[in-house]
């Protein structure tokens, strides 16, 4: 499987009694840095070469992606796949291309290799620089509180990060390992966001995917960090679902959801109440939208563009909460709480919350986490979320705060 005619749409679902020994795992190893390496629960893809980059200009982004799609194939490109980012802020440019050659194979849940374990990536002296401490992070979202109470809006994301610095470069296939191992049944990512510059992370969120007429979304909102102690854990756990904040504020996220996906289906189902999803360090409030879709036409990133952003990564009103984060973020999110994923010219796709991740550049690495401010929010507590957050990429570095 080691060209662009293997297309990931064509790859048949793992089965659990005959699982296909390193096949999953192959394609873990062989990334490099400059490969764009996407893994979900459905399949796991590692591309190389930029054939046809997806063009910056004034169409809109899925228009964008279906021309150059459609120029891919009329070269002669068997079944092109479109991989890559999109960044937080409308308008920005993306980093998405159909690339030269594409591998596939199934998910790296269905791999029994992907148990076995990887080493730390170095032994680096981390620098770390939190932009901004968690006492200004605090103070921030104190200000959001507030202005929630005065009426101003109702929900926003606010985000901080953490500023790594290695003295020696850094190893990204090894920090892939580890992101990926740590959780292979979630979305795993290491895409390359401009010269030098790799977005790489592990996320737990589903924005949509679609497969012929059938389409899923699955937004998280509301969430609790996990206890190594087993009795701690499911408190935490069982508490999370009978929080009222936490239920408010995945309430307004699948509202909005179900708002921008309505328009473009024929049926949809939306549970009545949330379960909970786990990764390694946090529990997340989680709902399973399913629909059908009116026209084939309506590609899988025609939606994400629709949902994007969700109040999970944003706020509401959304214009209002985008400023409240420029006012109050010391830094550009650039692509953390956009959107990864693929996409092929028929209109499948799956496309994921760019959320537990960092941008790599030469020796440095930043990471974000960001935490859903509602009125009932706690300082201490939004930021002891964020610290949170932070461990699923720490870990991987081998790193602690």
């Amino acid at each position: 499987m080691s060209t662009a005619s293997q297309v990931a749409t064509h790859v048949p679902p793992a089965d659990p009694a005959h699982p296909a020994v390193g096949a999953a795992t192959s394609l873990l190893d062989a990334y490099t840095p400059g490969d764009r390496f996407l893994a979900t629960p459905g399949r796991t893809l590692l591309a190389h070469g930029a054939a046809r980059p997806v063009p910056h200009d004034e169409r809109p982004l899925d228009d964008r992606v279906r021309a150059t799609l459609a120029e891919a194939g009329a070269a002669g490109q068997r079944s092109p796949v479109v991989i890559g980012a999109v960044p937080f802020a409308h308008g920005a440019p993306a980093a998405l291309s159909v690339p030269a050659a594409l591998r596939v194979a199934p998910p790296l849940a269905s791999d029994p290799l992907i148990a076995l374990p990887v080493g730390v990536p170095g032994s680096a002296d981390w620098h770390i620089r939190p932009v901004p401490g968690p006492e200004a992070y605090g103070a921030g979202v104190a200000s959001a509180v507030e202005r929630m109470w005065r009426g101003e809006f109702s929900k926003v994301v606010l985000a901080r990060t953490l500023e790594l610095t290695s003295p020696a470069p850094l190893d990204l296939p090894t920090m892939l390992q580890r992101l990926a191992r740590r959780d292979p049944v979630g979305y795993t990512f290491a895409l390359p966001t401009g010269a030098g510059r790799t977005l790489i992370g592990a996320s737990p969120e589903l924005l949509v995917s679609r497969q012929g007429q059938q389409v899923v979304a699955n937004p998280l909102a509301g969430s609790t960090p996990r206890s190594t102690d087993l009795a701690e854990d499911v408190r935490r756990a069982a508490a999370l679902l009978e929080s009222v904040k936490d239920l408010h504020e995945h309430a307004v996220v699948v509202d909005a959801v179900h708002q921008a996906l309505a328009p473009h289906c024929t049926e949809l189902t939306v549970p009545a109440r949330p379960t909970l999803i786990r990764t390694a360090t946090m529990w997340h409030l989680s709902t399973t939208v399913t629909g059908t879709l009116a026209s084939r036409d309506t590609s899988a990133l025609t939606l994400a563009c629709a949902l994007h952003p969700t109040p999970a990564v944003c706020g509401t009103p959304t214009a209002t909460a985008r400023r409240v984060i420029a006012e109050t973020e010391p830094f550009d999110r650039g692509f953390f709480t956009g959107v990864v994923g693929w996409g092929d010219a028929s209109g499948d796709g799956e496309w994921v919350v760019t959320i537990r991740c960092a941008e790599a550049e030469r020796r440095t690495l930043r990471l974000y986490a960001g935490a859903g401010i509602v009125a009932a929010s706690e300082p201490e507590a939004e930021t002891a979320e964020t610290a949170a957050k932070f461990r699923t990429f720490l870990s991987a570095l081998g790193a602690e705060l």
